[in-house]
């Protein structure tokens, strides 16, 4: 019989921090970063607390901190609220999504996230609007913008549309998306079909506009 002892992994507090690889995460995420993320990379509770109390990391809200030194960038309050609520959960969509890919007019009232129904008992958090979905979101209802998962043109401009938003609204930002080869017309009828007949009315008025 051997007598060998097998070592224990270290704790998790007892992993020497590696800034290098945490200032690497929040570089992709506007300067963000989560408490989970900060203790991959070495943080414990304790760690970030005291970062936080000299100055180096700003807590924006629970679970959620801001390197202090990184600048400030436009919509840093969506990616915050997408980060928040948990980037494998959310979506950035509605009228947010239509504010980062320049369509319509609209300016967001709230940071505006889709989430699968089953998602729906998500915690409310101040300035996000959480949408639910039981409609899959499909690899070509997703683009990326500034490090965020944002819904494509088409399938922001359908969700925006169903939700009510302006009609002058959508159409404008339809025929913005099919100038800018944003979205397909053949795609848009498609898809707006599954929506109701006011739906399908309103885009397929707003692709007159684009033909005309």
């Amino acid at each position: 019989m051997s007598d060998a002892i097998t070592p224990k992994p270290p704790h998790p507090s007892s992993i020497r921090p590696d800034r290098l690889r945490l200032f690497e995460i929040a570089s992709e995420q506007g300067g963000y970063f989560t408490a989970h993320q900060a203790r991959a990379c070495g943080y414990s509770f304790a760690l970030l607390s005291h970062h936080v109390k000299s100055g180096r990391f700003i807590r924006v809200r629970r679970g959620l901190y801001r390197l202090r030194e990184y600048p400030s960038s436009p919509r840093e309050d969506v990616l915050a609220a997408w980060l928040a609520v948990g980037k494998d959960a959310a979506v950035v969509s509605h009228g947010s999504a239509l504010d980062l890919l320049g369509l319509s007019d609209v300016i967001p009232d709230a940071a505006h996230l889709v989430v699968p129904r089953s998602r729906r008992n998500l915690p409310s958090l101040p300035g996000v609007k959480i949408h639910t979905t039981a409609r899959p979101l499909r690899p070509s209802d997703l683009t990326y913008h500034d490090g965020m998962v944002i819904t494509s043109a088409t399938r922001t401009i359908l969700d925006a549309a169903e939700a009510g938003m302006a009609p002058d609204q959508i159409e404008l930002a339809v025929v913005q998306a099919v100038e800018r080869g944003l979205a397909a017309p053949d795609q848009f009828r498609r898809d707006a079909a599954a929506r109701g007949r006011r739906v399908a009315a309103l885009i397929e008025g707003a692709l007159r506009r684009v033909a005309a």
